[in-house]
């Protein structure tokens, strides 16, 4: 099959989706959430998780610590343009080990996966085209994690890579009542924040040199949020290009001719700065 060429991908990329955010820091940690826990060693206990999200099944991925005592926060994590990949996988484990009920949510139907760039931009399309179905595909992510004893429905939390960030993004501007929102390199483009509307912390980490997030998006999304008095954190790692936390973006990058490749002091980062939020946003 011929594959596309990278400036026709960037092109298509750029034309549904934006970038930006504010330009801050929060403190590393590498601290584990406020809440019971006992002291033998961690006990990962996975599962696929099956549910009904946007008229279709979905074939999530949970991950949450069998030996933690209490109720763990949720964690949804919305993936990449692939689909719940193993890396989402080995992401929503990492969120376990750290005390949390992390849920992959699958946006695509039946845990389908992109194996190249045009059919990823097929599987997204819908939801560049309608921004505002990213709020019931979270929603519906919670539900199910909601079924589960551990889960603790009164603190949750979004994480999105990529699209996954365009999801979380336009998740909280569409005023899914979460505490806290992350996007790691992701799409700040789709809908238009509305005053009082956003209920939780945003965090947006960026890689300083990713050409699918220019400058003038960047100031463009700082310039909506902040006219309506958001909460947010915008941190960029100089010279990271998109794609920036997955281990198996370089390979990618260069498989697909994309300017994309793993970045490892930026990923270290930028996940100690969403455990940061989480301490206090999750607490």
């Amino acid at each position: 099959m011929k594959l596309p060429s990278f400036n026709t991908i960037l092109a298509a990329f750029l034309c549904i989706i934006f970038a930006s955010c504010g330009n801050q820091s929060s403190n590393n940690t590498s601290q584990t959430p406020s809440m019971d826990t006992v002291k033998s060693a961690p006990s990962i206990k996975t599962e696929e998780a099956i549910y009904t999200s946007n008229g279709k099944q979905s074939n999530g991925f949970i991950a949450y610590d069998e030996n933690r005592k209490g109720k763990l926060p949720i964690v949804v994590v919305i993936p990449e343009w692939w689909g719940v990949t193993d890396y989402l996988k080995s992401r929503a484990k990492q969120l376990a080990e750290l005390g949390y009920f992390a849920i992959d949510a699958d946006l695509f139907g039946d845990g389908k996966t992109a194996a190249d760039p045009t059919e990823a931009m097929a599987l997204t399309k819908p939801y560049y085209t309608n921004p505002e179905l990213a709020r019931p595909v979270v929603e519906a992510a919670i539900a199910k994690a909601a079924t589960y004893s551990q889960a603790d429905s009164n603190r949750i939390a979004a994480i999105g890579y990529c699209f996954g960030g365009f999801i979380v993004l336009n998740a909280a501007k569409l005023g899914t009542p979460l505490k806290a929102f992350v996007s790691f390199h992701g799409g700040l483009g789709g809908v238009q924040p509305k005053k009082g509307l956003i209920q939780g912390d945003i965090l947006v980490c960026q890689g300083g040199s990713d050409p699918f997030v220019p400058e003038a998006d960047q100031k463009a999304f700082k310039k909506s949020m902040d006219s309506v008095g958001a909460h947010y954190t915008f941190i960029s790692y100089p010279g990271a290009l998109h794609a920036f936390t997955n281990p198996g973006a370089t390979a990618l990058g260069k498989k697909f001719n994309l300017p994309i490749a793993y970045n490892a002091p930026a990923d270290t980062a930028s996940w100690k700065e969403m455990q940061s939020l989480f301490l206090t946003a999750l607490k």
